[in-house]
This record gives C-alpha cells, sequence and structure tokens, in this order.
C-alpha cells in the first residue's frame, strides 16, 4: 500500500465513518455495555495480525509515519521516535517537545531489555524555601512555576544514538511537512481539543491552539511555529534543544513570565538508561521502570492480587473488581510515602516489589468489604499522555510513552515554537519531611509508564495505558483479564473501566478517607451497587479514561498482534 493510499484510508476514511459522532458514541455506549455483562459478545474492534511489523498508536497520521520509516528499512525505534514526532502536532495537548518520555526497548539481537528514562528535573533555583517565600503550600497546577525541565527531546536522542538506523531529520521531516501544510483533526482528539477550566486565561496558549475557541472533526489545523522548531532540531542537531536557541527561546520567555529557568538547567539536563525491574504474575514476567516513574505500584498490585484465585472470579463482577480495589489502595498508600527519584531517596524497590512484602499487606485485604482506610507498609529506611508500541521485522519492540501531564500541560506556550510547556513540577510536595518534596534539581514523583511483558526470556507483550493517575489501574485491570480471564488482547482493552481516585496523592501525605470510584458510561449499576454494598463509593459523574495500545508476539512463525483502543482515533497497523 503507497503512502497516500494509507493515510486517505486511515484518516479520511476514518473520518468517514466517525464524523456523526453522536450517533457513533450511541452505538458504541450500546456495545460497552454488552461488552461489561455479556461474555459471549463480539468485540467491536478486532485485533491487527502481520508477521513482519506492527505500529500502533492513538492517531491515524502518527501510525502511518511509523509504517513509512518501517517499510522504508528503518527500524522499530525509529518508527517510534517519528510517530511520536508527528503524535506532537496531531495531539498537541497530550503531548509534546515540552514534555517528558519513558521507554522500554526490546533489542532481538542481544535478548535483552533496555529502559529510558528521559524526564525533566527542577530548575536549580527552585526549592522549599522558595516557594514558602511566595506563600505557597503547594506548588500551582499551571504557570511558569509548575515547569520542569523538558526530557523528551533528550529521549529521541538517546533512542537514535544507541539504537536507531535513519536520521532524525529524515524522520521528523513528514512532521514539518504536516506542520505546515496541515491536517485534518481527528474526532476524538477533536473533542478533547477544548479550552479546559482556565486554559483561556493563559494568552500564550490561546493564541496558538484556540483561535477559533473549538475545534470540530474535520478541521485543518496548522502549527508553522512547530514546523520551524524541528527544521531548527534538524538543521543544529537534536541535543540543541537543550544547549542552543531553542534553550535561550526558553529560558528567555521563563525570565518574562517569572520563570525559575536558568541556562544551568537545560545544559545539565540528560536522560538516563535504567535497569527495568520486574515481577512474575503467573508465569509472566511484569517490566517496569523504577521511581521517579510509578511504574512499580503495577507490581505492588499484581503481588498482592496474585494471592487471590482471580481466575474463579468471573470478569466484571463485583468480587473480581473488590479485589482489585483494594489492591489499589495498599499499593498507592506506599507510593505516596515511599516513591521519589532515586537519586534522592531511600526507599528499597527490591523491598516493595518483593513477594514477601506482597503476602504480608494481603493479609490486609477483606475480600467482602472494603477498607475505610489503608496505610503504608513498614519497609527498611521507611499522575495527559499519549501512548504507542512498535515492533519491528528484526524482533525489535519499543514501548513508548511519552505526556504534558494536564491537558496543554501548564498552559504556556513557548513564544514561537509552538508547543506547550509541562505542568509535571506541580507533583512535587512542599512537605519538607517527604521524599518526593520539592528540591533543586530533583526528578519530580513521574505518572507515565511503558510495560513490557516477557516469558521464559522471550518478549510477549508490549503495552500501555494512558490517563495519568489511572495508567497504573488501567495496566493491572488489563493484565488480569489476559492473563487470569483469557481474553485477547483487543477485548482485555474494550472492557469497561473502574478507577479509584482521591485516596493518595503524589503530593499529600493525610488521606481523609478511602477515595471514590469513577465509573465509565454503561458499567452495570447491579455490579456497581453490590460494591457499594461493600462499602466503596462512586462518583456521580460518569466519563471515558485511559487510552491503551499494545502488540503481541507470537513466534513459530513470528506473528505480532495488535489492538488500540476503541476509545482513541488511533489503529493498529502493519505489514
Amino acid at each position: 500500500m503507497q503512502r497516500k493510499d494509507f493515510i486517505k484510508w486511515s484518516s479520511v476514511g476514518l473520518f468517514s465513518s466517525a464524523i456523526n459522532f453522536s450517533a457513533r458514541e450511541t452505538i458504541e455506549t450500546s456495545e460497552r455495555q454488552n461488552i461489561a455483562t455479556d461474555e459471549k459478545n463480539n468485540c467491536p474492534k478486532k485485533e491487527i495480525i502481520h508477521s513482519k511489523a506492527m505500529v500502533c498508536a492513538s492517531q491515524p497520521l502518527a501510525v502511518a509515519t511509523g509504517y513509512d520509516v518501517l517499510k522504508a528499512g528503518g527500524n522499530a525505534i525509529d518508527a517510534a521516535v517519528a510517530a511520536n514526532a508527528m503524535l506532537s502536532l496531531t495531539e498537541p495537548m497530550m503531548c509534546g517537545l515540552g514534555g517528558d518520555l519513558f521507554a522500554i526497548v526490546w533489542i532481538e539481537k542481544e535478548k535483552k531489555i533496555y529502559g529510558l528514562n528521559a524526564s525533566g528535573r527542577s530548575p536549580y533555583s527552585w526549592n522549599i524555601f522558595e516557594a514558602k517565600k511566595l506563600g505557597l503550600d503547594s506548588i500551582p497546577s499551571f504557570g511558569p512555576l509548575s515547569w520542569s525541565v523538558p526530557g523528551c527531546v533528550s529521549g529521541w536522542s538517546e533512542l537514535l544514538k544507541k539504537f536507531g538506523s535513519k536520521k532524525f531529520s529524515e524522520l521528523v521531516q513528514p512532521v514539518i511537512n504536516y506542520a505546515k501544510d496541515g491536517f485534518p483533526v481527528s474526532p476524538v482528539i477533536a473533542d478533547g481539543w477544548k479550552p479546559e477550566t482556565g486554559v483561556t486565561d493563559y494568552n500564550t496558549v490561546s493564541k496558538n491552539f484556540f483561535k477559533n475557541m473549538r475545534m470540530v472533526a474535520g478541521d485543518v489545523f496548522q502549527n508553522h511555529d512547530l514546523a520551524k522548531t524541528f527544521e531548527l532540531l534538524a538543521a543544529d542537531g537534536i541535543d540543541s534543544f537543550y544547549n542552543g536557541e531553542i534553550a535561550d527561546l526558553i529560558i528567555n520567555f521563563s525570565k518574562k513570565y517569572g520563570g525559575r529557568f536558568d541556562k544551568k538547567d537545560f545544559i545539565d539536563h540528560r536522560a538516563d538508561w535504567v535497569e527495568p525491574v520486574s515481577s512474575n504474575y503467573r508465569g509472566y514476567d511484569i517490566w517496569q521502570l523504577p521511581p521517579n516513574s510509578q511504574g512499580i505500584v503495577v507490581l505492588q498490585m499484581m503481588n498482592l492480587l496474585e494471592q487471590f484465585n482471580i481466575c474463579s472470579l468471573k470478569p466484571n463482577s463485583a468480587d473480581n473488581f473488590h479485589l482489585f480495589l483494594e489492591a489499589k489502595k495498599l499499593s498507592f498508600s506506599d507510593r505516596a510515602i515511599y516513591y521519589a527519584d532515586t537519586d534522592f531517596s531511600k526507599a528499597s524497590v527490591n523491598e516493595l516489589i518483593s513477594k514477601d512484602y506482597a503476602k504480608q499487606r494481603a493479609k490486609l485485604i477483606n475480600p467482602y468489604k472494603a477498607a475505610q482506610r489503608t496505610e503504608p507498609g513498614r519497609i527498611k529506611n521507611s499522575s495527559n499522555t499519549v501512548y504507542l508500541t512498535v515492533a519491528d521485522d528484526g524482533g525489535n519492540m519499543v514501548s513508548l510513552i511519552q505526556s504534558l501531564y494536564s491537558p496543554w500541560g501548564s498552559h504556556y506556550v513557548v513564544d514561537g515554537l509552538g508547543f506547550a510547556l509541562q505542568n509535571r513540577g506541580a507533583l512535587f510536595s512542599l512537605n519538607d519531611k517527604s521524599w518526593n518534596k520539592l528540591e533543586p534539581h530533583k526528578r519530580p514523583l513521574h505518572t507515565i509508564i511503558p510495560s513490557f511483558i516477557t516469558q521464559n526470556q522471550k518478549p510477549i507483550f508490549s503495552f500501555g495505558v494512558t490517563g495519568g493517575d489511572f495508567q497504573p489501574q488501567g495496566q493491572v485491570q488489563i493484565l488480569m483479564n489476559i492473563i487470569d480471564h483469557k481474553m485477547s488482547i483487543q477485548k482485555a482493552g474494550d472492557q469497561l473501566r473502574l478507577w479509584h481516585r482521591e485516596s493518595f496523592e503524589f503530593t499529600n501525605e493525610k488521606f481523609s478517607d478511602s477515595g471514590h470510584i469513577l465509573a465509565e458510561p454503561g458499567f452495570s449499576n447491579k455490579i456497581k451497587q453490590q460494591l457499594i454494598d461493600m462499602g466503596h463509593r462512586f462518583s456521580d459523574k460518569a466519563r471515558w479514561f485511559g487510552g491503551y495500545q499494545g502488540i503481541w508476539r507470537i513466534e513459530k512463525p513470528k506473528r505480532y498482534i495488535g489492538a488500540s483502543d476503541l476509545r482513541k482515533d488511533g489503529l493498529a497497523f502493519g505489514y
């Protein structure tokens, strides 16, 4: 299939079936209701199966860009960077050059997993003392004081230096072209392309992205400033983001608006290759990145759930969800206390994810009653987003996640650069006893987490779920559906989801109650009432959340099975 034909099929064709968004949403709501109550129901989406290569992402042009790179002889790492760069244009409220990046990479020749932490650090001049001088009890969610150094571009740089086969300038040329010529905004992204509460109070984001205040599916959007930024990086080298003209523009912008950035913050920034950590769940090794990522909360939750016979429970039943929710509350209580930048903290990751620790903590779970308060365990020394995954013909696989944190990040777009700066720094605590407290040149506790599964030292599954604080909860629900309930990877992602919120936050160690649950529209009222009878509390609000992509690998002969969340505009595609 030629590029122009694929673009036509993936974007224009997708629009033709989805322009009538309200009608489609009504149909999908009905289908999701059936999925939650009828295991025999066929899924609205089917897996895509290819033998050579696969790309899964949340937006069609990003998939097309990665696909083109693979067809042109690039590897999975090249394709992942190209697809992510395209997402920075097509999904700018979720990701971009002003955000952070994490990745897990499987390199086939080495039979080895690598982990990359490309998250940024706080400014050297920003600390609790300076915050207290401003009368702050917490860091503002938006604005210049929420900035940390953007790590995304350093992540692209490290991926390509270590494993890439194509030049960055070649990989981002499609982004430059579409940024200049424009692209039609896809339906789900258009629905999210709206001024969140307070966004329009910030002129820099308004003048760049809200000239018409509201985007409609099929509207054409251009971003000439972003095109110039990519052209500058292509000409001067990707690392010039931190030591060249772009860094100077960000620093001058910071001084103009009262931020704390200085040149040293950018020159000293680095992305780090880190050792992924794992825990085995019923024969599958689940891999995550260590803190400052929240990834190990997935391992803690799975270790707790392993103590119960989940496979004997009916999928989507109250008993199934109850155990999940109780495991979440216990694990998140540890997250609130012990997770932080490992350059600053003393927590033992190995102890937190150990089976012995899980067995002790699992004794606190009552299978029939919700805990109204949970406490962190005792150990020694006692977080909007895009996700994509790519697999190539050589057997390499990439699990990559990238984010600005909140929609539109800090609500500030640097003059002339065309991208928003993230607000990750808002996740620091101003409690000087917290391990995640604000300190100079420190990484905040982070929501975004790529995941990878191996079995018998062989790659099986590359996947991720977007949604800030929801991400580990989404991953665990996917894994329970696949491993315990034997669902296909697409059906596992199509199930209605629960999101437990507000019992434990990144920045606060004092918890008032057991939190509440958000359920997606159409969730069974019968199951909801059963959970209420167990002591759980539900919010009156109902909305969709999370964005899942996944690639499952099968050997002899090698095949890739791709799944893409029906909650997003994206797709799985390959050859």
